[in-house]
């Protein structure tokens, strides 16, 4: 049994929080987030396109995405939709999934947050190694390749 320091901790090992400041206003930030249209547009690393299969925007809704990679590698992801609080916050479930839509990895929560200064703070219980690819730069397969494609996205 842990305790509640000890729990705590181990909260904050398994917690990536990744900053990111852009230069849009937040609601079009939001709607980049949760139009399928848009989100297509940048969601993946560089080098990928991306499907929504299903997005169903509301507390208790689901989703799946697909992205193909530059090598035709395929990848699904599905989650359920557990806060959302426009334009400020969004909270869902995350799994990689396979092409039906049943997860093959663990479920992760992700919480976008959006300061109107332009914060996006994201949260995702994951394992350090995971955290560290996350931070990797150059962004190549990870999240930060996708909000650089976001960025851009935004400024165009």
């Amino acid at each position: 049994m842990l305790a509640t320091s000890d729990a705590a901790a181990e909260a904050a090992e398994r917690t990536l929080v990744i900053t990111r400041v852009f230069d849009a206003p937040r609601a079009l930030v939001w709607q980049a987030w949760t139009d399928p249209d848009q989100m297509v547009r940048w969601m993946g690393p560089r080098g990928f396109c991306s499907k929504v299969l299903r997005m169903d925007a509301r507390i208790g809704g689901s989703y799946h995405f697909y992205m193909r990679g530059p090598n035709n590698d395929d990848h699904w992801q599905v989650g359920v939709y557990r806060e959302i609080t426009p334009p400020e916050r969004l909270s869902y479930t995350y799994a990689w999934a396979d092409a039906q839509g049943r997860p093959t990895r663990p479920e992760t929560v992700l919480t976008l947050i959006l300061e109107e200064q332009g914060k996006q703070d994201q949260s995702d219980s994951v394992s350090s190694a995971v955290r560290l690819g996350h931070r990797a730069r150059p962004p190549s397969r990870r999240m930060g390749s996708s909000l650089d494609r976001l960025s851009e996205y935004l400024a165009a």
